[in-house]
């Protein structure tokens, strides 16, 4: 199990102010990558995951197949895509509640990641950005996000301190 921090708004742990900013920028930097994905899958009125969901060729196909089989759970999948991505990006940008938002976008990449792996002998239709085999970039953003998670920068840099603060 975990040993996370236990802080107190205010109370700064042992980092320096590079370890800070840097940990900082970098959940400013994936809350603006997932607001954006967001935003813009908000503002498409025909978005749909449904054609990334049907290059699902592992061993999730099924449950994958079966979102895009019944219109009205794709389209909850699609809402949840659309809200759950800017709301993450909001709580990561805002430093408002860093852990939740944090573990929230590990599900979601978690998510993306078991649907279209990066495996020898899958091919998908759609042209990829680089060419991985097991990491991409959902696996490391994942990744980074479990980094942020256990470095609670919310409560010092963030809507987290006023939230969590300690109270007088």
């Amino acid at each position: 199990m975990l040993n996370l921090p236990k802080l107190v708004a205010g109370e700064t742990p042992d980092y320096t102010k590079s370890q800070v900013s840097m940990l900082v920028i970098l959940r400013i930097l994936i809350g603006w990558h997932f607001l954006y994905e967001g935003m813009v899958k908000f503002m498409n009125p025909n978005w749909t995951s449904a054609g990334f969901l049907s290059e699902s060729k592992w061993i999730f196909t099924p449950v994958f197949d079966f979102i895009l089989s019944n219109p009205t759970i794709l389209r909850i999948s699609d809402l949840m895509n659309i809200y759950g991505l800017t709301f993450i990006g909001l709580g990561l940008i805002l430093g408002t509640f860093t852990r939740l938002a944090s573990l929230s976008g590990m599900f979601i990449l978690l998510l993306y990641y078991v649907c279209n792996p990066p495996l020898i002998g899958l091919k998908y239709s759609a042209p990829a950005e680089g060419s991985y085999l097991i990491i991409n970039k959902n696996l490391i953003e994942m990744f980074a996000l479990g980094v942020l998670t256990v470095f609670p920068t919310g409560i010092i840099v963030g809507i987290d301190r006023i939230i969590f603060g300690k109270k007088n």
